[in-house]
C-alpha cells in the first residue's frame, strides 16, 4: 500500500483500542454471533432448513464466514495488530492495524450515500400499523406454488383468498410487493417499486425494519460488527413474528400463529409492530449517523 494511503490513514485515527481491549470484543463478537451462526450451519450441513432462523442467511446473502469476523469500523486503530489477520481492507500503521478508510470510500460512496438517504427518509414519516402482515398471505393468494412448501398453511386456498379479500392489501415495502403473486398486485393500495424505495419506506414496516441488518452488513467493515450484530438480533426477532402472523402453521418449531384474521391477532400483531419500531429507531439513528462520519471523510479530502 502507497505510503500516501497510510499517512491519509493514520492522520484520520480518532480512537486508539489497546489490544486486550480490541481482542475482548473481537471475542465477545464471536460467541454473540456463534448461537446464530453454528446451528444455521449445522442443518445445512445436513440439508434442513429453518423458515425463520435460516431466512436471514438464505435471504440477505451475507455469509456466515462474514457475520463471524470482527471489524472496529472507522476511525479506530487497533494496537499491535496485524493488518493481515484483519483482511485486504488494512493498512499497517507503526501503531498497528487501520481500516483505509479513504480506499474504501473511493469504491463505496454512491452506496453510503443512497443508504444515508433512504435511511433518512424513512425516519422522517410517521410510522403506520395498520397492514397487519397482509404481505405474506398475498404471496400465496389464488397459487399453486407455495413458497415455504415444506410448511403445512393454517387455513385453505379458498380461506386464504377470502382474508386478503376482506383485509386488502397495504405493502409499502419493494422487497415484500415484488414476491406477491399477479392476482395480489392489484389489490395493493401501493404499486412500489426500486424507484421509488426512498419515497415509500416508513418505519413501521417489519421488512423496513428488518433491511436495516441489510445495511449495516453492507456498510462493513466501515462500521463496527457490534452495529451489525445489533441489527441482526432485531431482524431474527422480527422474522419470527413476520412467519407468525403469515398464514404457515409453524407451531411445530415454538412458533405459534398470530392469527391476523381475527380482531385479536390483528391487535396482537400491530403490538409487535410498535414495539419493532421503537427498538428500530435508535438502530436506524446509529447507521445514518455512522453515514454521516464517513461521507464526511470525503467532504473533507475534497477540501
Amino acid at each position: 500500500m502507497a505510503n500516501g494511503s497510510v499517512e491519509q490513514a493514520r492522520e484520520t485515527l480518532a480512537l486508539p483500542l489497546e489490544p486486550a481491549t480490541w481482542r475482548a470484543r473481537a471475542e465477545a463478537h464471536r460467541r454473540r454471533v456463534a448461537d446464530w451462526v453454528e446451528p444455521h450451519l449445522e442443518r445445512r450441513g445436513r440439508g434442513a432448513a429453518h423458515p425463520v432462523e435460516d431466512f436471514l442467511f438464505s435471504y440477505y446473502g451475507y455469509s456466515p464466514g462474514k457475520l463471524r469476523k470482527w471489524h472496529p469500523g472507522a476511525g479506530v486503530v487497533l494496537l499491535g495488530a496485524d493488518a493481515r489477520d484483519f483482511g485486504r481492507d488494512y493498512l499497517d500503521t507503526p501503531e498497528g492495524a487501520v481500516l483505509d478508510v479513504a480506499s474504501l470510500m473511493t469504491k463505496r460512496k454512491a452506496s453510503v450515500e443512497f443508504t444515508a438517504a433512504l435511511l433518512a427518509a424513512t425516519a422522517a414519516r410517521p410510522a403506520h400499523f395498520g397492514c397487519f402482515g397482509m404481505h405474506e398471505w398475498a404471496m400465496v393468494y389464488r397459487s399453486q406454488e407455495i413458497r415455504h412448501s415444506a410448511w403445512p398453511l393454517r387455513l385453505d386456498a379458498e380461506e386464504i383468498a377470502q382474508v386478503v379479500e376482506a383485509r386488502g392489501v397495504r405493502c409499502s415495502h419493494f422487497d415484500a410487493f415484488r414476491f406477491f403473486t399477479p392476482e395480489a398486485r392489484p389489490l395493493n393500495v401501493l404499486q412500489p417499486t426500486r424507484e421509488r424505495q426512498t419515497e415509500l419506506e416508513q418505519p413501521g414496516c417489519l421488512h423496513a425494519n428488518m433491511d436495516l441488518y441489510k445495511w449495516a452488513f453492507k456498510l462493513s467493515p466501515l462500521i463496527s460488527s457490534e452495529l451489525v450484530a445489533d441489527c441482526f438480533a432485531l431482524a431474527r426477532d422480527i422474522r419470527a413474528v413476520d412467519m407468525r402472523a403469515s398464514p404457515y402453521d409453524l407451531s411445530t418449531l415454538g412458533h405459534e400463529p398470530i392469527p391476523i384474521e381475527t380482531p385479536e391477532g390483528r391487535a396482537e400483531y400491530a403490538s409487535e409492530q410498535r414495539g419493532f419500531a421503537e427498538r428500530a429507531q435508535p438502530l436506524r439513528q446509529r447507521l445514518s449517523d455512522a453515514c454521516e462520519r464517513l461521507l464526511d471523510t470525503t467532504r473533507s479530502a475534497v477540501i
